[in-house]
């Protein structure tokens, strides 16, 4: 008897259909912008002391960078409706080369204005590979396996989120003998190996060809009601809204614990540099990211419904962030980079149960949820407050309040419902 759940089924399906090279090139995408926000991390605890700024100003990296996501989502899903998955993913990768190259000129002009401005292009284009890639690696094949399938490739964008800050961490806190011209320019480093990589990609794009996809085959047969919509409609399916939600806090929680895991670190435990504690953030921390979801893609879920796996994680990571706040030395460094491991799964976990039996509204959902990871915007500079006026401990109590609601999604929220009229 054929075993319809296992991984090797699932890829036989896609070399049949002709997708296994689209899928391998769109999973490439995931570790390239795991890359890019690996970098993010480390640049923001070297722009408070290059250019000697508080913690809540540095969060204006984030701030302008996921405000972009929050620009762009929507013309990203109008895009990918208008031209297709293939000629969006093109355009968002030039966009991210095009403001990678960018910091090379900004290590110039020296402002801080300056490199805001390249990250925010960047963010442009990664929210054109994000609104396209996470919807895509769903329909590339049978639907009920759509959850794994976007978990493992997001695996890879936990490899990227291990190398940026290894890379970023090695290049920009290099010695340098100390010039600030240098260390200027040790920014523009990591940045131009992903611009070359990521026009390499492009052309590979390019050169592939790409089956069509069409939602409304997938999903219509036993929806026909949902043939056709516009965005008002998707606020009639409460787990597509509340996923919007638990999206925006996940993204939330995950960006204010890397903007200040190398201040968390450094604060608890002096005796710790800000490269070691990169290296900690690489390995300890984005390591058991990209472990967490690689095992939760070809193992977990295998035996554990998503969504009961999501809200697991969930109640573990209420319970690593209550130490943390504490504030017990080695022991919350520990439970902060343990958080990576059951964070892992939550992003594509909650994307692919929140455009579950969308059908022709799959494109525009994506948009929308793309467009909630805007809560990456908001939350760091609330944290990097909290942290100027009390502890950096007790700023991580944020982080845990948008776990606590990940968990209700988990266990109630995700529920497809029949829409409301």
């Amino acid at each position: 008897m054929t075993n319809d759940t296992s991984l090797d089924g699932d890829r036989q399906r896609l070399v049949y259909q002709g997708f296994l090279v689209p899928f391998i090139l769109v999973t490439s995408l995931f570790f390239l912008w795991g890359f890019a926000h690996g970098c993010l991390d480390v640049l923001n605890k070297h722009f408070q002391e290059l250019l000697s700024m508080s913690k809540a100003k540095s969060a204006f990296v984030q701030f302008v960078f996921y405000g972009g996501y929050f620009f762009m989502a929507l013309p990203a899903g109008l895009l990918m409706e208008k031209v297709g998955y293939k000629k969006g993913i093109i355009f968002g990768l030039l966009l991210f080369a095009g403001g990678a190259f960018l910091m090379f000129p900004a290590t110039i002009i020296q402002t801080f204005g300056s490199f805001l401005f390249c990250l925010f292009i960047i963010a442009c284009g990664l929210t054109c590979l994000e609104t396209a890639a996470n919807p895509y690696t769903t329909v590339l094949g049978p639907p009920q396996f759509g959850e794994r399938r976007i978990n493992f490739s997001q695996s890879f964008n936990g490899l990227g989120w291990v190398v940026g800050p290894l890379v970023g961490g090695m290049l920009i806190f290099s010695d340098n003998g100390g010039e600030a011209a240098n260390k200027f320019s040790s920014i523009a480093l990591p940045y131009m190996l992903i611009g070359t990589l990521v026009l390499i990609v492009a052309i590979l794009f390019w050169r592939v060809t790409f089956p069509p996809v069409r939602e409304e085959t997938q999903y219509n047969e036993n929806n026909p009601e949902k043939s056709g919509g516009s965005l008002k409609d998707l606020l009639k399916y409460p787990h597509f809204v509340l996923a919007v939600v638990a999206q925006f806090l996940y993204v939330a929680a995950q960006t204010g614990i890397n903007s200040f895991f190398i201040n968390y670190v450094t604060e608890e435990i002096p005796s710790v540099s800000n490269q070691q504690a990169a290296l900690i953030l690489g390995i300890g921390g984005f390591g058991l990211f990209w472990l967490g979801r690689f095992t939760g893609s070809t193992l977990f879920m295998r035996i554990v419904a998503p969504n009961r796996l999501l809200a697991f994680y969930a109640i573990v990571n209420v319970l690593t962030m209550s130490v943390v706040v504490a504030g017990l030395g080695w022991i919350s460094v520990v439970a902060l980079f343990s958080t990576y491991f059951f964070e892992s799964v939550m992003f594509p976990t909650i994307f692919a149960l929140g455009i579950k039996e969308l059908g022709p509204l799959t494109k525009k959902a994506s948009s929308l949820l793309v467009m909630s990871i805007v809560g990456g915007a908001l939350i760091p500079v609330l944290m990097g407050r909290i942290a100027d006026i009390s502890t950096m401990a007790l700023g991580f109590i944020i982080p845990l309040v948008c776990f606590v609601f990940i968990v209700y999604y988990g266990l109630r929220g995700y529920k497809v419902r029949t829409a409301v009229r």
